[in-house]
Formats: C-alpha cells, structure tokens, sequence
C-alpha cells in the first residue's frame, strides 16, 4: 500500500471511533452499518466499493465480475488491491485507445477548464462542429451529416425516427441475435437475449425479424449457403408478411456483437444494399461496437464494399465518454425537419473534445493498419489454441473484434455455456480482462485496444491458453 492509502485507512479509523456516540455498544474502530458516512469512508479506505455500493445502487445491471475497479494505465486496469489486468474488454469496446491516453485526457481537461456543458440548441460549439467534420471525413461519400446523442441506444432512436418520418412507411426489419440497445424501440430490434425483450410488450409495432446468416452455427461455416439461406428467407419476408414498399428501414450489424460476434458474409451485405435500393428502403449499419478503426478498415461495412444510408456510431468515439451519432447524407437529414428530433446533452462539448483526440490519434499514428495487423495475430494464436484444444469450435472475426465459441462437442456444436461463463473468470485470475457473449453465452469476445502490441497480443492469447487448461473439461468432446 502507498502513503496515500495508509493515510486514508488512519484517517477512516479515527473517523469511525470519533462517530460512535456515547455508550455506544459497538466495538472500538467498529464503522456501524452500511450507509453511515463514518461506514462509507472505512468501505473507500479498503477499496470494498461494492459493499459501499450495493445498499442503495440498483441491483437490476448485470455484472461479469463482483470486483472492484479503481484506476487505469495504458492497457491494464487495476483493482482496488492493486492487481494490475491486461485490459482486453476495453469497456465492451469502448476504452480503444486504452486508460488514461495522454491525448485523450488533455483534451478532456482542456475542455473542461473551458466549458462543460451548452445545449446545442443554443447555438454552436467549435469541439461539436469539429468532431462532426472529422466524422464525416471518415465516412465514404454521400455521408457527410452528423447529428450527436449520447449513446449507442440513442443513435438507434435517432435512425429508426429519421427512417419512418423521411419515408413515411412504418415498417423495420431487423436480424434475429442482434443487439441494438435497451430502450424501446432499440428492444424492439433486439433479440441476442429474450431477457432484453421479456415483460416489455407491447413494443414498437411493424418490426419483423428475419434470420441473420450466422455462417458457423446455421450454415456449416459455408458463406454462400448462409447467404443464400438468409436472403432467401428475407425475400419470403418481403412476400408474405410486409411488401418492401411498406419497409422504412433494414437494420444490421455488420458483425453481429452480443449476438456472437459473428460476421455477415460479403456476398450477403452486397445482395442485402442491393435489394434496400430495389424497394427504396434505408439500409442502417449499427456501427457501435464495429466501427472506429476496431476490425482494420474505419467502419466494418467497407470489408463489403458497400455504403449505408445511416451509420449508428457510439462507443470507442469519444474512448470512454458518454456519446453518440448517425450519419447520414445531408438530404435525408434536410428532409427529417428542423425540430423532429433533439437533446440536451447530446454533442456535449467534453465528449466531443475527446472524440476530436480519438480520431487524431487514429489518423496520426495509423491504427486502422494497426488493428489490421494485430487482428491477423491474434486470430492466428487463437487458431494455435484450438488445434490443441476441440472445446473451441470456432475463431472467427475482423481487426480486433474476435469471437472464440466454445462448444461441448465439434461434431454437433452444442454450445458450452458453462466452460464460457468460468472461462471469463479464470482469465481474471490469470490478469486477462475478457467477456463473452452469444445467444448461448458461449462466445469469448476478444476487444483488445486498437493500439495493442504484438507483444500484448502474444501474451493475452498466452493468458486465455492458460486459463482454458486450468478448466476441467465438461460433457462430451468429439475429438481434433
């Protein structure tokens, strides 16, 4: 423990024997209950925040990990004891520059000392008008206008509002698997868990779902069955249960992320931008956890050769800080009115001071190229892992956005839930950071920061080879 630390534990203690009244029947140094502030101080100085936490946070947020978080250097995160991670959660792709990145956190604070907060409805913001160019700049033509949210649900909002109001149709087809957020018309689009869903009918009316084409676990890791399979299936959509002249707008990741991290096809986003121009329907690309340099191309669309009428963007933009957006080409946003849609903090002037760093940082120092490179490195350590191990069933995704899924037999692809949920934990043992994710839950999701080293990449595959071994194997097992 530092001084600091030392200095805080003295001063909690005398705290708490200062607070107890007197007669107090509790023991000397004994804090008293939770919520009590000479309590609360003791809980800091010991750095237990989730017992200071739990009396009055909201137990409905599911967590990976009951341990408590305390600061972050670069790409490790570090506990409250002081137990250093090799971070490659990212916040669920958000921290992709890592902790603390000097550009970042000078930005922050340089906007800060200036002006925290203006609604942009007053008026305009040099770091808002700026990170809009710059994001617009990033996009191939003809997106070029940005309107800022706070968040990746909110960016949803906004483009499923922009569609049915510019079209004047009412329907939204979406991907079963897919996660768009949770409020309710991105629940509505949701369906990576029915959890999401459960108790909050009736949702948004004339929302259709059809089958994404989940190449490993529907098509037998064949792209042109799973392309023909899910087409074909939207095509009977269009024929039986919604004309395309009634659909407002196509939603997909992609690569889907809690869905499994699976990517669609290129053939398949091809045919998909083909048929959204046949029926005059919007084709929407939800970019928040795929974009921002994360799968080695600036957005994961560009892998297909195509361009979207809106991009959902949130997460990595601004390294942490709460924000969001769409971009759209400017008609479509001209056409959308004045006064259709707004916010008080959206384009909040400190997140976009960040998000202006973020893309400096990518531009300057060629992280798209980076994370392109790295990918090829993980995947093939990844690869190395399973040859030896059959409980990996299969290593799939682009840049650094890759998915491991974990299966009780090869043959049958059974997914294993269970291996997945302990396999997160005991890479926390070993000092690796990771989630999971999928419909089943049995889907590692790697999200390392897109300025990783080789060496990192080498040592987070070391870590999770590790942490498989230390696993028991569970059920059946269908051999190499």
């Amino acid at each position: 423990m530092d001084r600091t630390g030392q200095e805080l534990v003295v001063s909690a203690s005398a705290a708490a024997t200062a607070g107890a009244p007197a007669g107090d029947p509790r023991p000397a140094g004994d804090p008293g209950p939770a919520g009590t502030p000479a309590s609360d101080t003791a809980l800091v100085a010991k750095g237990d925040y989730g017992a200071l936490s739990t009396p009055h946070l909201s137990p409905i947020l599911g967590r990976y990990f009951e341990r408590s978080w305390d600061r972050g250097e670069g790409h490790t995160i570090y506990d409250s004891a002081g137990r250093g991670f090799l971070d490659f959660a990212c916040g669920i792709a958000t921290t992709s520059l890592g902790h603390h990145h000097p550009a970042v956190t000078q930005a922050i604070k340089d906007q800060a000392d200036k002006l925290l907060h203006i609604c942009n409805a007053l008026g305009y913001l040099e770091p808002v008008g700026q990170l809009a160019t710059m994001l617009a700049d990033a996009c191939p033509d003809p997106l070029d206008t940005v309107f800022f949210g706070n968040s990746g649900t909110e960016a949803v909002e906004a483009a499923l509002k922009l569609a049915r109001r510019v079209t004047g149709r009412p329907g939204i087809v979406a991907f079963r698997g897919a996660f768009h957020g949770r409020t309710f018309g991105a629940a509505s689009i949701t369906s990576s868990s029915i959890n999401y869903r459960l108790g909050y009918e009736p949702l948004l009316p004339s929302v259709y779902l059809t089958p994404f084409p989940n190449v490993y676990r529907y098509f037998g890791d064949d792209e042109e069955a799973a392309t023909a399979g899910a087409m074909g299936a939207l095509r009977t959509l269009l024929g039986h249960e919604i004309p395309g002249s009634s659909v407002a707008a196509i939603i997909i990741e992609p690569i889907q992320g809690e869905g499994g991290f699976s990517p669609a096809p290129v053939a398949f986003l091809r045919e998909l931008r083909a048929l959204c121009d046949e029926n005059g329907i919007l084709l929407i690309c939800d970019e928040i956890q795929s974009g921002i340099a994360r799968t080695g191309k600036m957005w994961a669309f560009e892998h297909a050769g195509i361009v979207p009428d809106v991009v959902c963007v949130a997460k990595a933009l601004a390294n942490g800080m709460p924000i969001g957006a769409i971009v759209s080409r400017r008609e479509l946003q001209e056409r959308w009115g004045v006064g259709a849609h707004g916010t008080t903090f959206g384009g909040n002037p400190v997140s976009c001071a960040a998000g202006i760093a973020v893309m400096k940082t990518i531009a300057e120092q060629g992280l798209i190229a980076n994370a392109a490179t790295r990918g090829d490195e993980l995947i093939a350590g990844l690869r190395g892992l399973m040859a030896a191990d059959d409980r990996i069933g299969d290593v799939r995704g682009r840049g650094l956005m890759v998915g491991v899924e974990l299966v009780r037999d090869r043959a049958t692809r059974e997914p294993d839930t269970e291996t997945s949920e302990a396999l997160v934990q005991a890479c926390a043992e070993q000092g690796l950071l990771i989630l999971n994710c999928g419909t089943h839950h049995n889907v590692i999701r790697f999200l390392p920061p897109i300025d990783a080293t080789a060496d990192e990449i080498a040592r987070g595959v070391e870590l999770f080879g590790a942490a498989l071994q230390s696993l028991p194997r569970n059920g059946t097992s269908a051999g190499i």
